[in-house]
């Protein structure tokens, strides 16, 4: 079991922050999953980034928190076409989870460090299927900038996915997957969040308090509830703007 761990608490941290930085400091790794990684298996370490911003009132949206995700590009050998954090293996030049994180959200989208500070990091979570022991690392976007896929083979789409819309009951779905897994899941502006990212987007909404009451009885098999990707609001095909 590993517990999560402050890194930051800045002055002009904003107020929608809280209540869930405090808790990401005390959360620990059944609060996520009851998967652990098996004694003397070789699971290779990983970090993705959970980047949280605000974005202004606008015409399409009212405004207030997001969360950066990309959508893996459909010709990808592993989670062809799922929604994920920006995130990946860890190299052996990178000094800790935090320095994984950045990276791969400036080679997968273009995302500059220097923009995104680094709060907390959530416990470490075991995925069986590709056999990571992922980090995810908590960061504010404190001066967001245009983001778009970097690496067209392995990336598809970007998008800032506001709390509102993941919040809404409307959006919330479990699905099953063909193994008969079943877990949650959001139907936000065309795309289909599921599987790891998905289930830390729910822990996450309950822990900073914006969950809102849903019905967690529909279940939709998981071949037929892929949604299309449309062109990111707010700016070119392939990029997300402030």
């Amino acid at each position: 079991m590993s517990r999560g761990v402050l890194l930051d608490r800045p002055a002009d941290l904003p107020s929608w922050f809280e209540p869930l930085l405090t808790r990401a400091g005390r959360c620990r790794t059944e609060d996520f999953s009851t998967l652990r990684q098996p004694a003397g298996s070789n699971g290779r370490s990983s970090a993705v980034l959970v980047l949280l911003g605000e974005s202004p009132p606008a015409a399409d949206t009212p405004g207030g928190p997001d969360l950066l995700v990309l959508q893996r590009a459909a010709t990808m050998r592993n989670h062809a076409g799922q929604p994920a954090f920006p995130g990946g293996a860890t190299d052996p030049e990178d000094a800790d989870a935090v320095a994984t994180a950045l990276r791969e959200a400036d080679e997968e989208v273009g995302l500059v460090a220097a923009s995104a500070e680094p709060l907390a990091l959530l416990p470490e979570l075991w995925i069986p299927v590709s056999r990571f022991s992922v980090t995810p690392v908590l960061a504010w976007w404190r001066q967001p900038h245009p983001v778009r896929p970097r690496q067209v083979t392995e990336v598809a789409h970007v998008a800032r996915l506001p709390i509102s819309e993941l919040a809404d009951p409307a959006n919330r779905i479990r699905v099953r997957h063909p193994s008969g897994w079943i877990g949650p899941a959001f139907q936000v502006r065309g795309m289909l969040v599921w599987g790891f990212t998905a289930g830390v987007i729910s822990v996450l909404l309950d822990m900073a308090g914006w969950t809102r009451p849903w019905e967690p009885g529909r279940v939709v098999e998981l071949p037929d509830a892929a949604a299309p990707v449309p062109a990111a609001r707010g700016g070119a095909p392939d990029e997300v703007v402030p």
